[in-house]
């Protein structure tokens, strides 16, 4: 190859490279590589890429097909199987599981670790994994060592299984995943490399995380968790996603990281849990944003701006009297976000309240409160008990939650068709 195609790539560098058609519309995102260890220690050869196409789903794609990578794109034929990539006997994915893997020079003995995987194209067109670049262990109160590149064959080590592998390198290829996307690649991982990559996720991000996978799939993570990492994580969620989580890993566990969890956070979470599932009360979050009456529409935006703040709980501002916390005082009304827009700074929000939005009891069921939102084509309404009292609020992606069916993540990534070119094989 000359110009910008390339015949030697680095893999971890290529994780995240736009996939286009030969006509150069968009097909997807490079995640990883998917390559078949040798025996006699030869080169692994690469079998194609798996990449992360519309609606989350990782496919795979033949090297065969692959008729360029460039710099910042990688162009197929434009024929996709759009069957959900699983990976077989006698595979191993590229990046999920040689990176941070500790291996040994031959030559030496030295154990080094592997930074990342280079491929490169022979004459035949394959394409095989000759390089490996290496960190060496480093030295008294250096915390890094030695980086090189070396040749497959001056290395051995890959066929053996290892326990507590490392995940930096690989956590440097999913760093700027969104919540969703991270939490497709963990449920594709093995089950040994997605404990390890949840464990080395901050609190906040693993979090996210596990708001976003199947029920059946964050059960199962979250058992794997120690009872301390556990809590903090149930901490660090949306109270009504963590009380779902809660329902789901048996009383007896349940009750268990409730007394490990910070006795506040736990106090929300156990409200919501008396609830019914599917009723308001059950799917309310209790972290609206609240303000009162003599707070000005500056005071309203700048809470807004918090970027922990979901789209759909930005949309109103909730006016109570003290205290501001729920449950509150009694409930006033709501300021939509809209009218915020339209107001000097200075207008306080006690003049621009809507009065109207009652909201719904706690008690009431999912039918009644997505008709609601239908009906008033509100993103969120208010929950109040019968001292009009603010309990939290309803926002309709957790009213979506309940009405899809469940692992409605799992299936909508199977079974959702695409808008590029497929092929059925």
């Amino acid at each position: 190859m000359s110009g910008n195609l390339l015949n030697r790539v680095f893999l971890a560098r290529l994780a995240g490279t736009a996939v286009f058609d030969p006509n150069g519309d968009p097909v997807g995102k490079v995640r990883d590589a998917v390559a078949t260890l040798r025996s006699t220690n030869q080169p692994p050869r690469i079998l194609g890429l798996v990449v992360e196409v519309p609606l989350r789903r990782r496919v795979f794609v033949p090297i065969t097909r692959v008729t360029s990578i460039e710099s910042g794109a990688v162009v197929i034929t434009g024929l996709v199987n759009m069957r959900r990539f699983e990976t077989r006997p006698g595979e191993v994915l590229v990046l999920g599981e040689m990176l941070d893997r500790s291996i040994t020079l031959i030559d030496n003995g030295e154990a080094v670790v592997v930074e990342d995987m280079g491929m490169e194209q022979t004459r035949t067109g394959d394409w095989l994994i000759n390089r490996v670049h290496i960190m060496r262990r480093g030295r008294g109160l250096r915390r890094k060592g030695a980086t090189s590149t070396v040749a497959w064959e001056e290395v051995t080590g890959f066929a053996s299984t290892e326990q507590n592998q490392g995940v930096a390198n690989l956590m440097s290829t999913l760093a700027n995943l969104r919540a969703a996307d991270l939490a497709a690649v963990l449920q594709d991982l093995a089950p040994k490399r997605r404990i390890e990559v949840a464990s080395a996720l901050d609190d906040e991000r693993l979090a996210d995380v596990l708001e976003e996978m199947d029920e059946t799939d964050r059960v199962a993570l979250l058992a794997e968790l120690e009872g301390e990492r556990a809590a903090d994580v149930l901490g660090e969620m949306d109270p009504d996603d963590a009380a779902d989580l809660l329902r789901e890993v048996g009383e007896e566990r349940a009750n268990a990281l409730l007394d490990l969890m910070e006795p506040e956070d736990a106090e929300d979470v156990l409200r919501l849990m008396n609830y019914e599932d599917y009723s308001a009360g059950g799917m309310m979050t209790t972290e609206p944003i609240v303000l009162t009456a003599d707070s000005t529409v500056a005071d309203a935006l700048a809470a807004v701006r918090q970027k922990e703040i979901s789209p759909a709980l930005a949309s109103q501002i909730y006016i109570c009297r003290q205290p501001v916390e729920t449950p509150t005082g009694r409930f006033i009304g709501v300021v939509h976000y809209q009218r915020l827009l339209r107001e000097p700074p200075a207008t306080l929000l006690g003049s621009i309240v809507d009065t109207d939005s009652k909201g719904v009891n706690p008690d009431a069921s999912l039918h009644e409160v997505s008709s609601y939102l239908a009906s008033y084509n509100m993103l969120s309404l208010p929950v109040v008990d019968a001292n009009e009292r603010l309990l939290g609020t309803v926002t309709v992606d957790d009213v979506l939650d309940h009405l899809l069916p469940e692992n409605w993540r799992h299936d909508h990534r199977e079974n959702s068709p695409v808008a590029f070119k497929t092929e059925n094989l």
